[in-house]
């Protein structure tokens, strides 16, 4: 037998991971290792190390463990890796939208805040004072609450 073998806490230091983690993932299926030490206890290859690896990233991309564990599975009638690669693009794609969408909220209100800031900066006076009173001279009323009519 060639390659490296490790054992459960060999692999969680590996990857950055708690031995839990790795108890979990295997029985969740992620791991596809049924090797085992005279003792009882699971050995994990080189190739547990890149599926760990894998997980690691695709959650660092907001993959759930469900999604993972399709794409994983997919190996087993997918022997040229085509359509979990097209999986993989298809998820990567709608992640991204998300991404895309998460963003433009953010960049919203980012946007409200530095304008309630300014709206504040200038208006000066009491908290309790409504800034309305100002409505004729602010650059800020089309988006003011306070506004008068």
């Amino acid at each position: 037998m060639s390659g490296n073998y490790y054992r459960t806490g060999q692999l969680a230091r590996l990857c950055g991971l708690t031995e839990r983690t790795i108890r979990y993932y295997d029985e969740l299926g992620l791991l596809k290792t049924k090797k085992k030490t005279r003792g009882g206890q699971r050995i994990y290859t080189d190739s547990d190390l890149v599926y760990i690896k894998r997980i690691i990233e695709l959650k660092s991309l907001s993959f759930s463990l469900e999604e993972i564990k399709r794409i994983i599975n997919l190996a087993g009638e997918d022997e040229t890796g085509e359509k979990r690669r097209a999986v993989l693009l298809d998820n990567y794609k709608s992640k991204l939208r998300e991404a895309e969408k998460k963003k433009k909220a953010a960049e919203e209100e980012i946007a409200q805040l530095d304008w309630h800031i300014r709206q504040l900066e200038k208006a000066g006076g009491s908290f309790k004072d409504c800034p309305g009173s100002l409505c004729s001279s602010c650059s800020f009323k089309e988006n003011c609450s306070f506004k008068q009519s």
